[in-house]
């Protein structure tokens, strides 16, 4: 069991609105209440993770230097907001339309756990204290197929409120009762 809680959050839908394909800071908004969230889990203890699908690398529509380029950017924005994110994970792989060495079923790629063990391992994570915040059913299985304690399904959409989602003002409420102190 290791001793570090964390808040493992998707990029796209989570953190900013899902445009589809998003690589540059221009098309980049960041979700209301994002960086209230971060700084209120922050505030409790947790590290704080971005696990992401890039499928638009291994289509061609941009580059990973473009992905890090746009994520630099993203971490220093939170940096401002008073929020270090710890790491940044990414998964350019995709089993259908990735081109060349990015078609690949890749055991990072979500719904897989590939890129939670992999923060688990780096930074001794207890994942029967963290909590997973993503916006698509394959986020939410990964999260359960690594063993995260909370998995919360976040509708980034402030118009529709009857899709039994959760939204980030909610999950800031809920955050201290996901906070697992004895």
């Amino acid at each position: 069991m290791g001793t570090h809680r964390a808040l493992f959050l998707d990029r796209d839908g989570v953190i900013n609105i899902d445009h589809a394909y998003v690589f540059k800071p221009d098309n980049f908004e960041f979700i209301d209440g994002i960086f209230e969230l971060c700084r209120k889990a922050k505030d409790l203890g947790y590290l704080i993770f971005v696990i992401t699908n890039q499928a638009g690398i291994g289509r061609g529509y941009y580059t990973e230097l473009d992905f890090l380029k746009l994520t630099e950017w993203m971490v220093g924005e939170f940096k401002k907001h008073g929020v270090d994110i710890d790491k940044v994970y990414f998964c350019p792989s995709h089993p259908e339309h990735g081109i060349g060495k990015y078609k690949t079923d890749s055991p990072n790629r979500k719904p897989n756990p590939g890129m939670i063990v992999q923060a688990t391992k780096e930074f001794d994570i207890d994942l029967a204290r963290s909590v997973l915040i993503g916006d698509k059913v394959s986020d939410i299985q990964a999260g359960v197929a690594a063993g995260i304690a909370v998995n919360v399904l976040l509708n980034s959409n402030p118009i529709d409120s009857r899709s039994g989602h959760t939204s980030v003002y909610q999950v800031i409420s809920q955050l201290r009762e996901f906070s697992f102190d004895q």
